[in-house]
């Protein structure tokens, strides 16, 4: 009987671990474990690309070289934000500190994604929009629980 691999679309159950130079990003292997679909996001396609082939019970460790995983540093993802627009959409702290993870709507209300405070001025807040691992050599370790 052939053994289960993972293929493109693939519902898995597994447990993984991504980090960056500064350390984990996420980390399930003290915890639950996390199930997902290849293909729908949840995961980069740069990351997913090493899920392919291993089979049921396989644990690895991959490299990924600097900017493949989550893109390059965009410059024009780090802008100024007005504290009074901050207010406007509902943000309740008054006071931001450098490296704080900040949430803000997508223009449809639907979702959100995180900016993170790199410096503070007196009326406007700088944000870098860039996803924290821009750019950055990543470390991706998975054990592939089940694949169904």
């Amino acid at each position: 009987m052939a053994s289960n691999r993972v293929q493109p679309g693939s519902f898995l159950t597994l447990h993984y671990r991504l980090a960056g130079p500064e350390g984990d990003i996420i980390n399930t292997f003290a915890g639950k474990p996390a199930t997902l679909t290849l293909g729908t996001g949840e995961l980069s396609p740069a990351v997913e690309k090493h899920l392919i082939g291993l089979e049921e019970g396989a644990h690895r460790t991959f490299e990924i070289s600097a900017g493949e995983a989550f893109g390059e540093r965009n410059p024009e993802m780090i802008q100024w934000v007005a504290k009074k627009m901050l207010r406007d959409l509902g943000e309740t702290s008054t006071e931001y500190h450098v490296g704080e993870a900040v949430q803000f709507p997508t223009p449809d209300g639907l979702s959100s994604y995180a900016g993170h405070v790199k410096q503070v001025g007196d009326d406007a807040v700088l944000f870098d929009f860039n996803h924290p691992l821009a750019g950055r050599a990543v470390t991706f370790e998975a054990k592939v629980i089940g694949i169904l």
